[in-house]
This record gives C-alpha cells, structure tokens and sequence, in this order.
C-alpha cells in the first residue's frame, strides 16, 4: 500500500491508501524509491521476486524472476537509477539491469559467513558491502563493479552477532554503520585512495539499538 502524507502534515488519521500494489506471492519485505523516475517503486518478498512499478497507474512495468535462489537481504538503486544491486541469502551480491532483466554482475561468497550481508550502492558506482567472516566476525568491504574479483578494501570489525546495517550520505562521501542490538553508529569515509574505507568516529549511547532509519535531507531544518 502506498499512502500520500499531506502537504502541511497529518492533522488526522489515514485511512485510504493513494493505491494498493499486488503482485508478491509472500511477504514483502523491502521498497524502495526509484532515485530520479517520478512514481516508479521498487518491491523485494520473500518470493525472491523483485517487482518494479509505476505507482501512478498500479502497472507492474518489470517483473524479475529466477535471479536470486533465496531470500534477497538488501536492494540498493545506483545513483542515476539505470541498475540496482542486491544482497542475497546465497551469500552473493548482484548487479542488475532491470530494463534487459539480467544480471551484469556477480560476486559469489561476497561474505563468507552464513549471516544476513548489505550491499548499497555509492554515488561513484562501487558498492560498499557489510556481512561476516567465516569465524562469524563482521566485515565491511568495497567493490569495483567492474572488477569484483577481489574487494577493493575490506575491514573486520568485531564478532557481535548482529547485522551491520549501512546508511550513505553521498554529499560527504560518509557511511554510517549501525547494528540491531548494538549501542553505537561508526562513521567510515569513503576515498578515491587506499586504502579507501577510513574510520572516523563513533556515536555511542547507553541503550541498545532496536531499529535504525535515514531521514532525507530535505526534512531537515
């Protein structure tokens, strides 16, 4: 479902949807914007199905399937919106074209371990990965997506069990790193020079963290 707030907020509840989109045959687990296509959405579900749509007329305008054999983790769109990429529960992240419905590119065990990995895109087209070691440590890795035969970087960080969770600035070059469960968020820049992932600091706080969302620029004062 995909709902309108209004101009100058919520003054009362929402009770009808703008449209209601259906195509997923289990549960939908990631949306997301298309980054410069008005009204275009892209869903993942626990079908391993990716659908893309145009909100504006509930058309479903490409429907991908048979690309990932498990539970896809993560989609991220490149920057112009022309591939996205995806992190998938066979270990393997993706790039995909979604106007020719193949896959441009593929690394296989982008992590070794067997827990949930991230991949996003950045603005200068590598993907910046985090996931675990086969000894269950986590990692955080960046990628040439023309050359994933080897990370450009790659980075253990601890063996806490949760899920690293990336958030991307692309005005600063800047990934924030945050897991469920964790009680702080590290700061990596992202350079053109070795050896390219550089830590910065760390926010820490007393309580766990439980969820994490990235609030757009523009509803900032």
């Amino acid at each position: 479902q995909v709902w309108q707030i209004p101009e100058n907020g919520l003054s009362q509840p929402l009770t009808e949807p703008v449209v209601v989109l259906e195509g997923h045959s289990k549960r939908v687990g990631i949306v997301t914007w298309h980054p410069t296509a008005r009204n275009v959405l892209l869903s993942a579900g626990c079908d391993n199905v990716v659908l893309i749509w145009n909100v504006g007329t509930a058309e479903e305008l490409y429907r991908l399937d048979g690309l990932h054999p498990d539970l896809i983790y993560s989609v991220s769109w490149s920057r112009d919106g022309s591939r996205f990429c995806t992190a998938c529960k066979d270990k393997s992240v993706r790039v995909i074209d979604p106007r020719r419905g193949t896959v441009v590119a593929e690394k296989e065990r982008a992590h070794e371990g067997a827990r949930p990995m991230r991949a996003i895109f950045l603005a200068d087209g590598k993907i910046f990965t985090t996931g675990f070691s086969r000894m269950s440590e986590r990692q955080l890795a960046l990628w040439d997506t023309e050359n994933l035969e080897e990370p450009m970087g790659l980075q253990e960080l601890d063996s806490s069990n949760g899920a690293l969770l990336p958030f991307y600035d692309p005005d600063t070059n800047v990934v924030y790193v945050c897991g469920k469960g964790d009680s702080s968020i590290r700061y990596f820049e992202i350079t053109e020079e070795p050896p390219y992932i550089h830590f910065l600091n760390t926010f820490t706080s007393k309580e766990p963290q439980r969820g994490m969302g990235w609030m757009p620029k523009r509803g900032l004062d």
